[in-house]
């Protein structure tokens, strides 16, 4: 696996962790921070689904 996978992922597992770990402490900030973390994880996901994709050069 890529170094860059694998620290992206360790990030995210962390991110989540600290967010439902200290909801309390958030507050109301809870849930737009688990709305980005959702649209980065789903981003980074999408630039990965698109590097497995073959080229089609069909000029």
């Amino acid at each position: 696996m890529n170094f860059k996978i694998l620290l992206t992922l360790a990030a995210v597992l962390l991110s989540a962790w600290a967010i439902f770990h200290f909801k309390t402490q958030l507050g109301i900030f809870v849930v737009p921070l688990f709305f980005g973390l959702v649209f980065f994880v789903t981003l980074r996901l999408y630039r990965l689904m698109e590097k497995d994709e073959p080229s089609d050069n069909r000029d």
